[in-house]
């Protein structure tokens, strides 16, 4: 199995608070591994630490062989990043975004081909002719996660991808996310508070608790383990809730 993340003893400490303590996982190439807790656990910082976005205090990060503080500017060519809070610029149409963002690094074709690529993944149609600032949030996040993927990168990092969406709008995100990774391989990392959710989206799971891991696997391999329903029940109980 050829690795795509590999995180040792991680820490990051800002100012007197210690957002991780000693942090260690990694994952295979193609697989969707999520990082599972709740808000203020410490999993945004995780993926921003292996996102190259901030250093780690101590510690280890790897994505496919390359070290994200040493090799930084080699990682980001591999590697797509969605924040939670990120958002679209109002004034311009979804194609105009896709367009915009697409002319990173790249001209010609390759921007034609990642902005059709987006169009595909968005299942937007024709309101991609529209303004973004007319989208519900449910249609700006898919236009955001068709913007992470439309490169095809090896590694897409997705942060709450469809945190604050309704049902309909988070099964779409997520068949999107499930669909994308079986037809072009591609690896994700993505960190979610709905361990609901997520259970039926990743390959394998942290969860994660005040900067730690707590416990590591396959969704059904952890509720088999903690005898649970659901992840949520398998929290309760590693965390002493229950």
């Amino acid at each position: 199995m050829v690795l795509a993340v590999e995180v040792d003893s991680l820490v990051k400490i800002f100012g007197s608070t210690r957002a991780l303590e000693g942090v260690s996982l990694s994952f295979g190439e193609g697989e969707v591994f999520g990082l599972i807790g709740p808000n203020g656990a410490g999993k945004t910082t995780c993926l921003r630490v292996i996102s190259t976005l901030i250093l780690p205090s101590s510690g280890r990060v790897h994505v496919f062989g390359i070290d994200v503080v040493r090799q930084a500017g080699e990682v980001r060519k591999i590697i797509s990043y969605l924040p939670e809070e990120a958002g679209a610029y109002r004034n311009l149409s979804g194609t105009e975004y896709l367009e915009f963002m697409a002319r990173f690094g790249r001209s010609g074709a390759d921007v034609r081909s990642a902005v059709t690529e987006a169009a595909e993944i968005s299942g937007l149609g024709d309101r991609l002719r529209d303004r973004t600032k007319t989208y519900s949030k449910g249609m700006k996040r898919r236009l955001l996660v068709a913007r992470a993927l439309m490169t095809k990168p090896r590694l897409a990092v997705l942060d709450e991808p469809a945190s604050g969406l309704d049902v309909l709008h988070a099964y779409h995100i997520r068949e999107i996310i499930k669909r994308y990774v079986k037809d072009h391989g591609v690896t994700v990392l993505l960190s979610s508070h709905n361990m609901l959710e997520v259970e039926y989206l990743c390959d394998r799971v942290a969860l994660v608790n005040k900067g730690k891991i707590v416990v590591e696997g396959a969704p059904k391999d952890l509720k088999s383990k903690y005898d649970s329903a659901n992840l949520e029940e398998v929290f309760a109980k590693v965390v002493g809730f229950a």
